[in-house]
């Protein structure tokens, strides 16, 4: 039973409870301003992302982030795939966790069918290299044909095999760079993004300011071992300010929102 500690309020949350909580803000269409462009009025999509991470700071147990949730978390993790225009991932993400089939269940493809939305969001996965692999389950069985942002000096060999089983959208010349893949979402009008990997990822668009939005699971245990953190890479120029926007709790778990803090 998930419960608010934040806003507060008493008894088990409904499904219908949690996605209002989780909704994006009305002006997501819109997106938000990009601080990183010369033109101060352009706009980027808004960007979620949603972690799991053990008390002790570690992402992952024994290797794969799914050992730190617990039912909530689990429940949490289906419900904001209901949400988004596009979920998006690093490719070191797609190889581990797999990612095979559709990550919207039926009944949360209904909802979205109610809501006006496609019955699944867009895929994407970010890889510089295109180290990815095009007869994998994960292109076989896709519910939509998936986005790949990667880079102009990608192998060509590569970028010929996937593009048969995916749209491939450079992003960069030596890497994805941040602000063409936020200007790639938005010429493709899909600006409620959810981010659920990896650690590279977050700390890319972190770097450059570009997160809206994070979905943080706390599990209960003390995982140990040499994990990652949920953010990897460069360091921001200063550190981002959040601002809470509800903490929920079952089974000694927390489930936190933070939102980027207006200045």
């Amino acid at each position: 039973m998930i419960t608010a500690l934040l806003p507060g309020g008493s008894g088990a949350l409904t499904d219908a409870d949690l996605l209002r909580l989780y909704a994006y803000p009305d002006d997501a269409d819109s997106g938000s301003a990009d601080p990183g462009c010369a033109d101060p009025g352009a706009q980027h999509p808004y960007v979620r992302f949603n972690f799991v991470a053990a008390a002790d700071g570690s992402a992952t147990s024994n290797g794969l982030s799914s050992g730190l949730g617990n039912d909530g978390d689990k429940r949490i993790f289906n419900l904001l795939r209901r949400l988004p225009d596009i979920i998006l991932v690093g490719a070191g993400t797609i190889r581990a966790e797999g990612y095979e089939g559709a990550l919207v269940d039926d009944e949360g493809q209904a909802w979205r069918r109610g809501q006006g939305l496609p019955a699944h969001p867009a895929l994407g996965i970010i890889s510089g290299s295109l180290d990815l692999d095009p007869s994998s389950g994960f292109f076989a069985n896709a519910p939509v044909k998936p986005l790949i942002f990667t880079s102009d000096s990608a192998p060509a060999s590569r970028l010929d095999a996937l593009s048969h089983v995916a749209d491939v959208v450079p992003c960069g010349a030596e890497s994805v760079e941040t602000g063409l893949l936020l200007k790639a979402l938005a010429q493709r009008a899909l600006p409620r993004v959810l981010c659920e990997g990896g650690p590279a990822v977050l700390g890319a668009l972190t770097a450059s300011d570009a997160v809206d939005d994070l979905c943080l699971s706390l599990s209960p245990l003390l995982a140990g071992g040499e994990g990652p953190r949920i953010s990897a890479g460069k360091a921001p120029a200063g550190p981002v300010a959040l601002s809470l926007a509800s903490l929920l709790t079952e089974d000694s778990a927390l489930y936190i929102r933070y939102v980027k803090a207006r200045t």
